[in-house]
């Protein structure tokens, strides 16, 4: 499959990092201690957001070289919802305060807008396409702003039924069989919604068994029998099965069969995501400060796929072979990390962490206590995720 200026494929961005206060806040300080952030998360999600930049680097190769190709369907099975679950699971304390509400604006609302608007200008001065722009029809990579919204805003309904994930298998499954049309890419939203009350239900301890020591064998003995199956399966299934945005009737298959392999691709999904959790580092290093703000990559690394297409790099011969590959892989790591580094965000913590407290009314302080801490002020937590 070629490359196009808008690849069918998508990738799920990790939320917001840690805020350094929430919007409107008045700058006094609560007294308890806040909480230590657990670098696992933060180790998981630097090396997912990797796995997002490489595989949009080397899907404009994988015609060409069979080990890209495999590489590609491999990493499509499990980074997205990888980067669903947990946040979900770093979700399952959001509520409708007044504080969290607020942040759900400011850093993922307005940042939708803002590179909506980016990418559309971007496409048209850089790349000659006509210039339009929809904020129901997400572009490219930015549709999982827009679920992440639409999944946090329905946060409180999954933890009040009974059986919410069941339920959210239900509604997959049913989605697909007819056609949503594109508003909110849609399919993706409801498709991919189990994995998202998958992460809303997991507690601390299921994590506890993934990082005990006999589960690292066992979950690399797992990636690596998965990268054997995309091996078989690269030239007999459909790639559009790993974008989770197509209905039924456009896969080929009919809503029985169908409901079959989405049934399988989601448990496909959780399997090779437990594995790669089981294998990512424990304890803190240099690169756990950076998992807290690979949102800056998801949305920035575009930019710089975009420009390689529209300068003609793609094409280059050396590109398309074996140790074009392996240095596509080895630059999206180097290009991966940059983006997420802190020149990165201390250049652009405007567009994706606005404050805007001038949008907000002020919160409301406790009654009797005019120097209080404010009422409803969130616990300071990694946004997108707590």
């Amino acid at each position: 499959m070629t490359y196009t200026t808008r690849p069918s494929g998508a990738d799920t961005a990790p939320p917001p990092r840690e805020a350094p206060a929430a919007p409107g806040d008045t700058g006094v300080q609560e007294s308890r201690p806040r909480k230590q952030r657990d670098p696992f998360f933060d180790n998981a999600k630097y090396f997912a957001i990797l796995l997002v930049v490489m595989g949009h680097a080397i899907a404009n190769v994988r015609s060409d070289v069979p080990f890209a190709k495999a590489l590609y369907l491999f990493v499509y099975m499990f980074h997205m919802p990888l980067f669903i679950v947990i946040t979900g699971y770093l979700s399952r304390n959001w509520t409708f305060s007044t504080g969290k509400a607020r942040k759900l604006i400011t850093h993922v609302g307005v940042p939708y807008v803002t590179f909506e608007i980016a990418y559309a200008l971007f496409a048209w001065l850089a790349g000659g396409e006509k210039l339009e722009f929809s904020l129901l029809q997400p572009y490219w990579l930015m549709w999982f702003m827009c679920a992440l919204f639409l999944w946090r805003l329905s946060t409180p309904v999954w933890q009040q039924v009974r059986w919410p994930l069941a339920l959210a298998v239900v509604f997959s499954l049913l989605s697909y069989m007819s056609d949503l049309g594109g508003v909110f890419n849609i399919h993706r939203v409801l498709g991919l919604l189990p994995l998202f009350v998958l992460g809303l239900s997991l507690k601390p301890e299921h994590f506890e068994i993934l990082k005990k020591p006999i589960a690292r064998p066992i979950g690399a003995a797992v990636l690596a029998g998965g990268l054997a199956v995309a091996f078989f399966a690269k030239d007999r299934m459909s790639e559009d099965w790993v974008y989770w945005k197509n209905p039924y009737a456009e896969l080929g298959v009919g809503n029985a069969a169908g409901t079959v392999m989405m049934s399988a691709m989601l448990v496909s999904a959780v399997v090779l995501v437990a594995a790669f959790l089981s294998v990512v580092p424990r304890k803190r290093h240099w690169f756990s400060a950076l998992g807290a703000t690979t949102l800056y990559t998801y949305l920035l690394h575009g930019f710089v796929i975009r420009l390689l297409d529209y300068t003609g790099w793609w094409e280059s011969a050396w590109m398309h072979t074996l140790p074009g590959t392996f240095i596509l892989i080895a630059s999206s790591a180097v290009v991966g990390t940059a983006l997420c580094a802190g020149p990165v965000v201390r250049t652009m913590n405007w567009a994706l962490e606005p404050r805007m407290t001038w949008a907000f009314t002020p919160l409301r302080r406790p009654a009797g206590r005019p120097g209080g801490r404010p009422r409803n002020r969130p616990r300071q937590a990694d946004h997108g995720h707590g």
